[in-house]
Formats: C-alpha cells, structure tokens, sequence
C-alpha cells in the first residue's frame, strides 16, 4: 500500500489556461440564485448581480454588454492579493447571482425586478455587487439599500453631478440616480459627489446639488489636493451617524485614455490609480452595497475598460471586507 500523499493544492495558484472552464460567473464565483435561504446556505456574505439595461441613454449605447464583458475578462484577476496576503474568497465567500430579468425598453418593471433580488441579496447578510448597465441601475439598488437601512449613506464617483429631475419627463433616466436616492430616503447632507468635471454638467444639476446640500468635490480639487485629502473629506460627511455607505462608481469618471469604453468617456478624467485609492479609501469603512456602471466594451478595442470595471469590483469588495488593516 502506497503511503505517498497528494500534494496540498494552492487554490490561488495558475493551474491551467485562464481561459479554460465553464465561463459565465465574475471570478469564477459558484451561481447562487438571489434566495435568501440559498444565499444563506452558501455562507455568502457578497453576491455580484449583473442588470444589462441602457435603455436610457442620453449617448452612445453598449453599456447592456457590461456584465457580461466584465465577467468575461474577470478569469485574469486571482481572489488573493499577495501584497496584503489577502484573500477575498476567504473572507467573504462570494457568489455570483446572475443577471437581472430585464424587460427591453421598460426600466419602471426591469427596476422592480432588480430592486427585489438586491433586497434578497442585503436581507441575506452579504453585500450586493451590481455590474451595469447604465447609471439608471443604481436607482434599484439604493432603493433596495434603503429598504433595508434607515439611514444610509451615499458616495457616487462619477465625471457627471447625475442629478437631473428627470430627462424629457423620464424619472428613472441614468442621468437620475442620485435625486431618485434622494426620492428614496438618502439624506442629502450624506450624500457626496466625487471626481466631478466641471465641463460635463448643466446648471440645472449644480443647481440642485447646492439646494439639497450634497457635497460636490471636484475633479480639479483632486489635481490640487490629491487622492488622500478628497478620502478622508468624503468619508467625514458619510460616516458619522449613517448605518453605512453605499458607493456607486461610474467608470466614465476615469480618464478616456483609461477607459475609452463607455458611453460617455471624459477626457482629463481621473487616472486609473486615483480611481483605485479612492476606492480602497471609501469602502475600507465598509459598505452597504457598490456598484461598477456604464462599461460598455463594445466601444472599446481592447478589453482594458471592462478589466478597470472588474478591479474596481474587486477592489471594493477586498478593502470593505478589511484588506489592507
């Protein structure tokens, strides 16, 4: 009888072509349908949700494509960060719930949908990580996050204020999501608005942001003052007494050299590694939920705008779930 031992295998460890496998999940994360007795059962405590709707688009189209892009390119990134020694698999067991049933050209009955699957994800105990789509999707997740929470938090990372009433009429624009979090219960005075370019925004959304009281800090303030200062200003108007922050993050925020796919590139924007720390600064507080919208990789050549959406996934996840302490 052989006594030889297997060899311990490194589940971090390149054991086979990245592109070999079952595709389909961000990471390669296990499917688990938003249930929360399923989501329970697999001890996750983040769940990636995808909602493909542009719908709304006030400019070029493709962002529906962004979760499945993003998960396409996914397999490049590992669960473990070596630097930190840290591993997001084993902190927070993630999952991958698919993708949000949408109903083409119908946001009021798609947003119905994704709102209660977002719901079921927070009631579960883990953290919703929503893939767009356009900035309209953010409007069910922090309608989720605050039926859930009394008092939340928002941070939007965005090149635009994203403040309009509505467009046209049209109340669930992605140009809206910020007055719909407001709609919705977020206290304005908890609200900031980072990265913002003064050339990308109409009076009438600066109007709205200075009568509400939300924080605006801009893009030039951060040329000027850099990352560290706009971290610890944003997170002294959101963390003190909220139940906790959610943070959307609009990929046009970055640079179009950095992210030429989207539907709105901002030339100027920020570099791809102010767009990292900012992230690792606001979500190593902890998060409510994060979302990553308006990659559209069918506008880029390259894959390297839907890779930046999957490291800012990534990257919030890790730092809320305490890499780097």
């Amino acid at each position: 009888m052989s006594t030889t031992r297997e060899p311990s295998v490194d589940r971090t460890m390149w054991t086979s072509l990245l592109h070999a496998g079952l595709a389909g999940s961000f990471m390669s994360f296990p499917h688990v349908a938003a249930d929360e007795q399923a989501l329970r059962d697999a001890g996750a405590r983040a769940a990636v949700y995808g909602i493909p709707f542009d719908a709304t688009n006030i400019s070029r189209t493709g962002s529906n494509y962004g979760p499945r892009g993003i998960r396409d390119v996914s397999c490049q990134f590992l669960t473990y960060n070596a630097m930190y020694d840290f591993d997001v698999a084993d902190a927070l067991a993630p999952v991958d719930c698919g993708d949000c049933n949408v109903i083409p050209g119908d946001p009021a009955r798609t947003f119905e949908r994704a709102q209660a699957d977002l719901e079921t994800i927070l009631r579960a105990g883990a953290l919703p990580v929503t893939l767009g789509g356009e900035h309209s999707v953010t409007i069910p997740a922090v309608r989720a996050v605050r039926a859930v929470h009394e008092n939340p938090a928002l941070i939007l990372v965005d090149t635009h204020l994203d403040t309009a009433p509505d467009v046209g009429g049209e109340l669930l624009s992605h140009c809206c999501p910020i007055t719909r979090a407001v709609d919705a219960g977020f206290d304005p005075a908890k609200i900031v608005l980072l990265g913002i370019s003064g050339w990308m925004n109409p009076r009438t959304e600066l109007a709205y942001a200075r009568e509400h009281g939300i924080t605006v800090i801009w893009l030039e303030e951060i040329w000027e003052r850099g990352t560290a200062w706009a971290i610890e200003r944003t997170n002294a108007v959101v963390r003190e007494s909220t139940d906790g922050v959610y943070l959307s993050f609009d990929i046009d925020s970055i640079d179009g050299a950095h992210a030429p796919g989207t539907c709105c590139p901002t030339p100027g924007g920020l570099t791809s590694r102010e767009a990292l720390e900012l992230v690792r600064g606001v979500a190593a507080g902890g998060l409510l939920g994060v979302d990553v919208v308006e990659v559209a990789p069918s506008l880029d050549p390259t894959p390297v705008t839907a890779l930046m959406g999957g490291r800012i996934a990534l990257e919030a996840m890790a730092f809320h779930a305490g890499c780097g302490r």
